[in-house]
Parts: C-alpha cells; structure tokens; sequence
C-alpha cells in the first residue's frame, strides 16, 4: 500500500502555499529579509493550522542552496530530506514521548555541535507543553543564548501551560482558525486536481466540520470520498459523516420564523428518523439565529461563514421578522441547550424548545400596534387600563375625576397655572444661560399677580437666597422675562419660612415630579400589555425593571 493520504499529500511546502495564515508569512519574511529573525520562535495555536508545516517551510528556507527570495527549490537533497523528516540538520522532537529531562539534557550535549553542511541547525520541538518542569528548567539556559548557527523552532496548542520564563524567551506566532470558505475553495481545488467530481455545497458541509482545522477537513474529504467512490454530494457526506441535513435545519428555522407550529411538528419527525443529535440540533440553529441577525443588520458578510446561496436564503427568510424576535429566538435556544445538557431524555427538551419558540408571541406586533396608536414617539404609550370600579364611568366624568385627583395628591399642575408658566419660562433660561436657569429651577413662585412675580426659596436651599437677590441676578431675570412675558414685570425672591408646599412646587420638583408620573405610566401600560401578560405566563416570570428605547 503506498497510497498517501491528502493531508500529507497537499502539506504546504513553501511559504506561497502556506493557507490563512498570512500575517505568520508576512512577518517571517520580512524577518529573514532583513536578517532578524529571532533564535527562539514560539508556534501556538488550533491543531492543524499549520504550526509544524511552518516550522519545516522556514527550516528549508534557511537549508536550501538554490532558493530564490526565500522560497525553497523543493528538488535538492536538503529540500528532499526535511520533507522527508530524514534531515540529520533539523532535528524533530515529539515534546509528549521526549519529556523528560534527560532528552533535553541530550539535546543541551548536541547543540554546540556545527551542521554537517550548510550554516543552520534548527531545533523542532513538537507539543512542547508536555514538556516535565524539570525539562523546561533544564532548557531555559540553551533556549535563551544558544550557539549563532542554532534556531528552536517550538510548536503547541496550548501556549497556557509553558511557563513564562520559556515565554518571554520566544517570538511568539499565534496561527488563527482558518475560515470556512477558504477551506472549502482549498477542498475544491483538491477535488478538481484529483478529478473528483463534487457538489459544492457537500464541499462547504466538510469544511464547516472542519472546525478552522484544514488537516481535520482534508482527513473528512479523504473519508467521504472512499465512501463516495470519487461523487461527492451533500446528502452523502451528512449520511456519511453523521451529520444534521443542512436542508432538515434550515427547514426547521424557516417553520419557526413563520410561526408554523404544524411544520415544527413535521420537521420534529424528520429529525426522529435522521437520528439527530439533539444538542447539535440546538448548537447548529443558534448559529443559523446568529447568521441570520447580522444579514439583517446589514454588516460585514465575511463574519459569516456560509455559501452565497444559503446567506440570500436565510436573509430572505429572516426579512419578515424583526431583530428582537430573533435576539428573544437565541435566547430560548440557548436556554434550552442549558435544560437539554441536564436532561435525561435530550430529544423529547428539543421537541418541546422547537414547539415553544414557534409558539411564542412576537415583539413586532406589540411595536406595530405601539406606532399606529401614536407615531409622535417610537416608544410604547398604552394608556392605563381602567380598574373595574371605574369602567362603568363615563370617559367625560372619568377625567374630571382623574384631574381633581391629581390636584388633591399634589402632582404636576395643568399648563396655565403660575407654577407650570414658571417652570416654561425657567426651561427657556436654560436654553439661553444654563448657570441662571439651573439657578431659578430651585425657587417656587409663592405669588404672580398681573405683572408682579414673588418667588420663594425654600429654608433647605438658603445658600441660594443672597446669590438670587444680587441686583444684576435680578436684572438678568427682569430682561428674561421681558422678553418672554412682555415688558413691565417686576420680580421679588424672598425666603420660605417653611418646606415648599407640593402646590408651589419648583420647576425641578415639578420635572420630577412629570418623571416619576411617567414612570408610572410606563410600567402599568407594559404590565397591562397582551404580549407582556402572555409572556409572564408562558415563562411564569416577573418584572425587574424597565428599559426605555428608541428604534
């Protein structure tokens, strides 16, 4: 058998084909260009990415007599050889079978040692966090001031677990998940080489289980094109690599943004004879609700690692429903992936999440109903619904009621009245001179008759009182309210004996006082809501607060 296997066969053997890692390329370069590349390099990152390839295309770099702008030949001995791993220069070192500290003492002894030929050795330790204490103890010395023709070259996946004297000692490269869709072009390119005839879309379904590993993708190519006998097409490869029909998901997704409790059902039964895993199931829509809000925001497309097709698909299905239904969508899948981890009969929490989050009430009918009942303000305006006492009254006598109410408790006064035509003088001060207007919104008007106003300062704002009875303060005020009221008032501020009356309120208390009022209005009117009600009854939940926004 001297098959050799894709993964091996499509190892990069030069920087140019070194895939989705361009800032590591770049910056090796440019390191062996200007002759600076570090004694200690450092490889980190996700399995199959690329870090032990790396390693090898710099030894050749390094080892090749006919390179040409540091790009090996891949024909000469030196090139055959490291390929090969048979390099008597370049010394591989599996870091989880060598980890104790006599290899490392054995690798200190050889180390001074010249090349056999050429000017380089280098040093590839491999999985080097599995490297004993001791052992990295015993390194520390060598890594840090090794001989000029020595370069170590140590790769890992967990760079957590080295201690930080080998780390600051190193260049670090961290080597990053490959994207999907390189992975996928990458995958094509092999299948059209090899003349394997494929669908694209089975394509993309091996590289999304890829994970970022183009090794893990190229072992899933060379399985399924053994079980496909060279025909590569989606159904296949989810038969066999036991996977989730795309189509089944996306089927179930569109059943739940139209609301269809009947199509769940029937989704729910195609997913029983798929033999689904139900956490899968949940993971794989959550991402599809995550792909689907950022289509709808309009953002960056390359955050998405979908094939065109399934992007325009998914953005057209996800068009009739509003962002909030799908952040509330997320939330529910996410809530049921916690209860399905804890349950003994995963599939049967499935079924119920799917029944649930195509059943629930959407947060667009109630913001719909919202702006028709008022476009002045984007926000929910319910009025108060009326307690049974009051729904025999008639509405005339209701609000007769409501005001006489709202004057014996002491609340905002009616527009008209001295306080409330204070309070709109003060708020137009503040729009010219901000220190007076914030100064006046503390005092109360204790008397407006004709053309004379008297304000009062209540006892807690006493400090106030000799600032406010400066003759050019007072100046200030007499000119604002000529040309706001009209010419000839006079103005008077003395001190309150006693607290400020709620009928005398100050502009300040008096905003407050609207504040607190609307508050109020806010949370009886969402608490009475159809959608809130059905909410709190479905979730058997309560209020906390309530956030005001605009859309």
């Amino acid at each position: 058998m001297s098959y050799e296997v894709i993964a091996r066969r499509w190892r990069p053997q030069d920087f140019t084909g070194l895939i989705g890692q361009d800032h590591i390329r770049t910056t090796l370069l440019n390191a062996l260009k200007n002759d600076r590349l570090h004694h200690a390099l450092l490889f980190t990152g996700p399995r199959g990415t690329g870090k032990t390839s790396t390693a090898r295309i710099l030894a050749k770099t390094l080892r090749c007599p006919n390179a040409v702008n540091f790009i090996p030949c891949n024909t000469c001995s030196e090139c055959m050889e490291i390929t090969a791993g048979h390099s008597v220069n370049i010394v591989e070192i599996d870091g989880a079978s060598n980890n104790g500290v006599d290899a490392i003492r054995e690798l200190r002894e050889t180390v001074g040692y010249m090349p056999s030929s050429g000017r380089y050795k280098m040093y590839i330790i491999d999985e080097v966090h599995m490297l004993s204490t001791s052992a990295f103890n015993a390194l520390l010395k060598t890594l840090e001031e090794p001989p000029p023709h020595v370069y170590f070259v140590m790769a890992t996946t967990e760079a957590h677990k080295i201690p930080a004297t080998i780390l600051s000692r190193c260049q670090r490269f961290d080597f990053r998940r490959i994207p999907t869709r390189v992975i996928a072009q990458h995958l094509q390119t092999i299948c059209e080489r090899d003349q394997v005839k494929f669908e694209t879309d089975a394509l993309w379904t091996i590289a999304r289980q890829g994970d970022g590993s183009m090794r893990d993708a190229q072992s899933l190519l060379d399985q399924v094109i053994n079980f496909t006998a060279g025909d590569l097409k989606r159904s296949t490869v989810v038969a066999t690599l036991g996977l989730t029909d795309r189509g089944l998901l996306q089927g179930v997704l569109a059943a739940i943004l139209a609301a269809d409790t009947t199509a769940v059902i029937a989704k729910l039964q195609s997913l029983h004879q798929s033999g689904a895993e139900p956490k899968l199931c949940l993971l794989d829509l959550m991402e599809q609700l995550r792909h689907a809000l950022l289509l709808k925001l309009g953002g960056d497309r390359t955050l998405i690692d979908l094939p065109d097709s399934e992007q325009e698909a998914l953005l057209k299905m996800s068009e009739p429903v509003a962002q909030e239904d799908l952040h509330w969508y997320f939330d529910m899948a996410l809530k049921g992936a916690q209860d399905l981890a804890r349950s003994s009969d995963p599939m049967l929490v499935l079924e119920m999440v799917l029944m649930r989050m195509a059943a629930a009430p959407r947060v667009k009918f109630a913001t719909a109903g919202a702006t028709a009942s008022s476009t002045s303000s984007p926000t929910l305006k319910t009025a108060k619904a009326p307690s049974p006492s009051e729904r025999d009254v008639p509405p005339a006598r209701r609000s007769e009621a409501s005001a006489e109410g709202t004057a014996a408790s002491g609340q905002l006064q009616a527009p008209g009245l001295p306080g409330e035509r204070f309070a709109q003088l003060v708020t137009k001060i503040k729009e010219i001179n901000g220190l007076v207007g914030a100064q006046l919104e503390n005092c109360f008007v204790s008397k407006l008759e004709a053309q004379s106003l008297t304000l009062g300062v209540a006892a807690k704002h006493k400090f106030l009182f000799d600032k406010l009875n400066q003759p050019d303060f007072k100046k200030k005020v007499v000119n604002y309210m000529a040309t706001f009221w009209g010419p000839g008032h006079t103005l008077e501020i003395i001190m309150a004996e006693n607290s400020t009356p709620t009928e005398a309120a100050s502009p300040k208390e008096l905003a407050a006082q609207a504040e607190e009022q609307q508050r109020i209005s806010i949370r009886q009117a969402v608490e009475a809501h159809p959608l809130v009600q059905s909410t709190q009854r479905i979730f058997k939940t309560e209020i906390k607060s309530i956030k005001e926004f605009k859309l």
